[in-house]
């Protein structure tokens, strides 16, 4: 009973991460196409406070998934579930990546466009399906 409070706690903390997935780059839309300094300025803490933020969410909802499949063994040797982890890592490479491309605006040194991020802000939609089919459908 008590791994299905986890699993509820890792379900939420998913959902919140992504959120944060789904809005970061959209700041970096606005912050690309923004040229008054204090916009700029206000969009910056944003896009610092919602990474680190997101940050933590993500740790945390790694942390239940890991309990949820060493500990309790869901998803253990089944095939779905090593194509989910793949996703999540790519998922991870991403965040990472978001961070470098706020270090990036953090030092005026961007050289996308707006366009480029709106295109970047649909990988997380990707992810998120492949991850919900994955866990739902169990397709392998």
């Amino acid at each position: 009973m008590a791994y299905l409070w986890v699993k509820a706690i890792h379900i939420v903390l998913v959902a919140s991460w992504f959120a944060g997935l789904f809005y970061l780059p959209r700041i970096y839309v606005n912050l690309a196409m923004e040229t008054n300094t204090a916009a700029v300025q206000r969009l910056l803490l944003m896009a610092r406070k919602l990474f680190r933020f997101m940050t933590v969410i993500a740790v945390a909802a790694i942390a239940c998934g890991l309990w949820l499949w060493l500990a309790l063994g869901i998803g253990r040797g089944q095939a779905w579930m090593h194509a989910k982890l793949g996703v999540v890592i790519l998922l991870l490479f991403y965040h990472v990546y978001c961070g470098v491309l706020l270090r990036t605006f953090e030092r005026g040194r961007n050289t996308r466009s707006d366009r480029w991020y709106r295109w970047f802000n649909e990988f997380p939609v990707l992810g998120m399906l492949a991850a919900v089919v994955l866990v739902v459908v169990k397709p392998f």
